[in-house]
């Protein structure tokens, strides 16, 4: 009898404002992180999710390869933004493979997008109470725009194995460190550069997905209106590395308010779709968890406990992998990155 050693999956996040890899060992139940990187782009390298500088971005992701010895060259990566869309959908109950093409025609009624040209995937879920429906998650990405994203990493010299989602990659990470009470229903939010995915969930089950134009970038730019500051210098701002000679609330506040009303908008649609009544908890993630006061602005408008997602809880590390840094600031930065490596990667 042969038994399999620890198996090594390389999650690669492509972000607006970087790219970061995450190498996990898996053996069973248990994960272990093996390495990271990030390297920062420049602003302009990548812009609403096109990639202006692809030289850039394919030496960027070379580079990072090489600087930590990575040898795997199959990876998992994701993707969101307007060419992703979503959607619970209610149908007739059928058997899988009848549903097949039944979704397929579903689909051209929720995706606003010629069919033939996105890519469609589907999860029929558990725990519809009427025996003659049933609830089907319906996943659909612009074709070119995968596409892109594949060959992309193609010219890094890796394999794309699977393209995610970055919500659901955000699940997954949280899935495997944290545990939820049936009846709680937790928003997590992954503040990125550009974008911020929201995907409130209950009992492991996405209730709705989102993703806003709206990120680090939205409270950078809004202080270097407000404050006639540098780009430099409002990053630093935001990112909290140094105190700023200027006011932050009240940008912050203003920026907040349209995070806090796209929150609020989605529960009013979940209490109308008779899903929840309300959200018991919002988890933050990505690198706009750094702006000073979020937390607690999002906190006082929703009047939930508001914490800071911790993806490497009950992943085991070595301090040492992040350099003298603090794992408890690095690690949300990397929860599409975990969430990716931990996808189960088959042997083809």
């Amino acid at each position: 009898m042969f038994f399999k050693g620890p198996r090594s999956v390389v999650g690669l996040d492509i972000g607006s404002s970087s790219i970061k890899i995450v190498e996990l060992e898996s053996t069973g139940d248990s994960h272990r992180l093996k390495d990271y990187g990030a390297i920062d782009l420049l602003p302009e390298a990548i812009v609403d999710g096109e990639v202006m500088d692809r030289q850039l971005v394919v030496e960027t992701i070379q580079n990072l390869f090489e600087s930590k010895k990575i040898r795997t060259r199959r990876v998992v990566s994701a993707v969101s933004g307007r060419a992703v869309i979503v959607k619970k959908i209610l149908m007739d109950r059928l058997a899988e493979e009848d549903a097949k093409e039944a979704i397929h025609w579903e689909a051209e009624q929720h995706v606003p997008y010629d069919i033939n040209d996105v890519s469609l995937d589907f999860q029929i879920l558990e725990g519809e109470p009427n025996p003659k429906q049933m609830q089907v998650l319906l996943v659909a990405a612009k074709r070119d725009m995968l596409n892109a994203h594949a060959d992309l990493i193609r010219e890094a010299g890796l394999t794309p194995v699977i393209i995610d989602v970055d919500s659901f990659a955000v699940q997954n990470a949280i899935m495997a460190n944290y545990d939820f009470a049936p009846d709680e229903v937790v928003a997590l939010v992954n503040v990125g550069a550009e974008i911020t995915n929201i995907n409130i969930i209950q009992n492991g089950v996405p209730l709705f997905t989102q993703d806003l134009s709206l990120g680090g970038n939205t409270f950078v730019e809004a202080i270097m209106k407000r404050h006639n500051v540098s780009h430099a210098e409002a990053t630093l701002a935001i990112r909290g590395d140094e105190a700023p000679t200027f006011d932050l609330n009240a940008v912050v506040q203003q920026v907040c308010e349209d995070l806090a009303m796209a929150i609020e908008r989605s529960v009013v649609y979940l209490k109308t779709s008779g899903d929840t009544e309300r959200i018991t908890r919002i988890l933050l993630s990505g690198g706009g968890v750094r702006i000073p006061g979020l937390v607690d602005l999002l906190n006082r408008r929703h009047q939930v406990p508001v914490e800071i997602a911790d993806p490497l809880k009950r992943i085991t590390h070595d301090v040492a992998i992040f350099n003298g840094g603090d794992p408890r600031v690095l690690a949300p930065t990397l929860t599409v990155g975990i969430g990716l490596a931990l996808r189960k990667v088959d042997d083809r």
